[in-house]
This record gives structure tokens, C-alpha cells and sequence, in this order.
């Protein structure tokens, strides 16, 4: 076989497995491509390609199921659920531009990622979309799991266990994801001007409240300065974002509720739903971080640690913060440390709970570092077993998330 791989068919995805497992031949796998440089580099014999399992294979919106092959890319799938007044409330992020690519975005590869948008407060994240799906293990076994309602589920959620995996256990090549009717109606609550602790306290009170945001954001005065998103005020000032999703009438109350619980912090302004759509798009993607070269961290940590976090980082480096889940998340890129700031942003990010992903890096940079969050020694040894039970011969995508797995 050559080095690049593109079985078309199911039958060809085992039989291009069984091939590099035979001959120890270590694959790299691509769906999309946009996310190739998530993660650490692959060093692999041969790239695989889903690119041929494209299209949406059974779509039932009075059923709120669909079916697609890994590879259709997300742009198709939004497209196909629009039209009926639908969405996938995961809200998967497009990180191409952000990693500096072209290639588009695929459902399986948001769901191999588990990447999940600011929605994500409210509706979960994309594992708990994800119901059923076919693949290919490490063994270039063919394997089904899950099914089109989740009470089909019995026995190990394997569904759950491949999100998050970064095709390291198994080549998903068809899934089935539940979607949700899309709102009626979407409007934004704008502060502006907030330090990052103002805004996190701001953000802490809309979501504390009974008006059901579905989104909580907060971009420093650089980021939203860079985010394209235009203003009737607050230009060049920091802008603290709540979005509230539903049926006119809830939107409208909700709306004038948050703006008389906000306005305490700071000015407030309204956007409506062009104007809207467009802002939580750029939150979801971090655009403001994109087209630049810096390394990017993701940090978890608890919501009202968030501004803390970025805090520690920004202060012993240079650094430029976006907090989305009410602060929960803090996208960081920093620059002029040689260890892309490793150390300072794993010290934040552990002092207070939660753990840092290095999601952009020049490939010796993320050949040397840790990207994911190190593992005590229990875990990755449980890593390590769950990845010789599926992909014993090692050969998909190995090393992307941890050496040696």
C-alpha cells in the first residue's frame, strides 16, 4: 500500500488497518484536516483518510436523529439542520483558522474531540449528543456501538469513551448524534468596559439567576478589539457577553431583566440576532485569537477561578485571555516564553482546580511539551490499558495525546 490511505468503503478502513498493524506501520488519521495540529505530532508511516465517508446517511427530524458519515463536514450538517429549524446544541467549534488551516471542520472530528461551544453551559457537552456510531478498532475489527435513542444503549457507553480519544482507539467512520430544535428567537446582553474579576462576577450573576443564559463570554479590550463583531457603544472596550435562546416573549423578558441585573456593572447594550449569531460564532471559533502565531492554552478551571487563573498566567508572562462557560474556560495566548509558558500556565491552572491543554504550537514545541494535562500514575495507566484493549499493535495516531500511547 502507498503512504497515503483512502479507503472508500468500511471493508477498506479494516483492511488498511490489518495492513498497518501487519507491518507495524504507524497511522497518522485525517478526516477534515482542521484540527491535524491539535495535539502532539503523530509520527507516523502513513496517513489515513476518511475524506471518503461523506454525506448524511439518514436525517429524521421528527425524530431529532441524523446519521452522517464521519467525514461530512460540519458546514453540511448545520446546513441540512437549519433548514429544518433545527441545530446541533453542542454548538462544535471550527478550529481551522484558529490552527492556522483551511481544511474544514467534520462531524467526527468534533465528536473524536469532544469539542463543544459555549451552548455548553447549558446543553452539555458533545458526548452527550453522541449516540451511536460504526468503526474500525486497532485490531481492524469492524465494530458498532450505541444506536438512534439513547434507551438503545446497554452495556459499556463506548460512544462516550471514543469522544475525547483523538482517534487514538478506533477509526469512527459513521455516527449518530441527536439534535434539538433551534430557537425562536436569540438576543445578547452586553456589559462593557469590565476587568476580567468585574466581568467573571457580572457573568456569575446572570447564570446564578432564573433567566437561563446559554452563553456567558468575556473578551478583554485586545480580544474584542479583534473579534469583528461591531457596536452601537463600548468601541475599544472590553466587552462581558450573556446570550438568552427561546420563544419571543421569554427572550424579550429575559432580556430586559438582565439588562436591569447587569447594568449595575457597567453599560449595557442589546444585540439581536444577526448581530448575535456572529458574536457567539467568534467566541465558539476564538477567532480574536486567530491569525497569529503565539501558543494558545485552553484551561478548565472553576468558573469563578477563571479571571484568577488568567491573572497568574498574565502577570508572569505576556498574555491575551477570552473566558467563555461563565469563566470556566480561559482561551490564553502567550508569548515570549520559551516553553511556549508551560510552566506558569500548568502552576494557575492546578492551584486552582482545574487543568491546561496547549492547543497551539509549532510542532517541536508540542513534540517536547505536554500538551494534555500530565496524568497521575493510576490514570495513565488506565490509559494505557484502555489503548493495548482497542489498539494493541499501537498504530492509530499514537503519541498524539500522550508519549508512548
Amino acid at each position: 500500500m502507498a503512504d497515503s490511505l483512502a479507503p472508500a468503503d468500511a471493508e477498506g478502513l479494516a483492511d488498511a488497518v490489518r495492513w498497518a498493524v501487519a507491518g507495524e506501520h504507524p497511522l497518522e488519521v485525517l478526516a477534515g484536516g482542521s484540527k491535524r495540529a491539535l495535539g502532539r505530532p503523530v509520527q507516523s508511516a502513513a496517513t489515513l483518510s476518511l475524506a471518503a465517508f461523506d454525506g448524511i446517511v439518514d436525517y429524521q427530524p421528527s425524530e431529532l436523529v441524523l446519521t452522517a458519515r464521519a467525514a461530512t463536514p460540519l458546514a453540511a450538517i448545520e446546513a441540512a439542520v437549519e433548514a429544518e429549524r433545527q441545530m446541533l446544541a453542542f454548538e462544535p467549534a471550527d478550529y481551522g483558522p484558529l490552527l492556522g488551516g483551511a481544511e474544514h471542520a467534520t462531524l467526527g472530528g468534533a465528536l473524536a474531540c469532544n469539542l463543544s461551544g459555549p451552548r455548553r453551559i447549558k446543553a452539555g457537552a458533545a458526548r452527550d449528543h453522541f449516540l451511536g456510531m460504526h468503526a474500525v478498532s486497532g485490531r481492524g475489527e469492524r465494530f458498532k456501538a450505541g444506536g438512534r435513542v439513547v434507551k438503545n444503549v446497554t452495556g459499556y457507553d463506548v460512544c462516550k469513551l471514543l469522544a475525547g480519544s483523538y482517534g487514538t482507539l478506533a477509526l469512527m467512520h459513521e455516527v449518530t448524534v441527536k439534535v434539538l430544535p433551534a430557537p425562536e428567537r436569540t438576543r445578547t446582553v452586553l456589559v462593557f468596559g469590565l476587568e476580567p474579576a468585574a466581568a467573571i462576577e457580572a457573568l456569575g450573576a446572570a447564570l446564578g439567576s432564573a433567566h437561563e443564559a446559554s452563553g456567558a463570554a468575556h473578551m478583554p479590550a485586545e480580544a474584542a478589539a479583534r473579534s469583528g463583531v461591531s457596536y452601537v457603544s463600548g468601541a475599544g472596550a472590553a466587552v462581558t457577553a450573556v446570550r438568552v435562546e427561546g420563544f419571543p416573549a421569554s427572550v424579550e423578558a429575559r432580556c430586559a431583566a438582565l439588562r436591569e441585573l447587569l447594568g449595575r456593572f457597567g453599560a449595557v447594550e442589546e444585540l439581536h440576532s444577526k448581530n448575535s449569531a456572529t458574536l457567539w460564532r467568534e467566541i465558539r471559533d476564538v477567532r480574536p485569537f486567530a491569525g497569529d502565531d503565539r501558543p494558545l492554552w485552553r484551561l478548565s478551571v472553576p468558573p469563578a477561578s477563571g479571571a484568577a487563573a488568567a491573572a497568574r498566567v498574565v502577570e508572569a508572562a505576556d498574555a491575551c485571555a477570552l473566558f467563555d462557560w461563565g469563566g470556566g474556560l480561559v482561551w490564553l495566548t502567550v508569548g515570549g516564553a520559551p516553553d511556549a509558558g508551560e510552566a506558569e500556565v500548568r502552576a494557575a491552572a492546578s492551584a486552582l482546580g482545574g487543568h491546561a491543554t496547549l492547543v497551539r504550537a509549532d510542532a517541536p514545541t508540542r513534540a517536547a511539551r505536554a500538551v494534555f494535562q500530565p496524568q497521575a500514575a493510576g490514570l495513565a495507566a488506565l490509559t494505557a490499558r484502555i489503548k493495548r484493549a482497542f489498539d494493541p499493535a499501537g498504530v492509530l495516531n499514537p503519541g498524539r495525546m500522550y508519549a508512548g500511547v
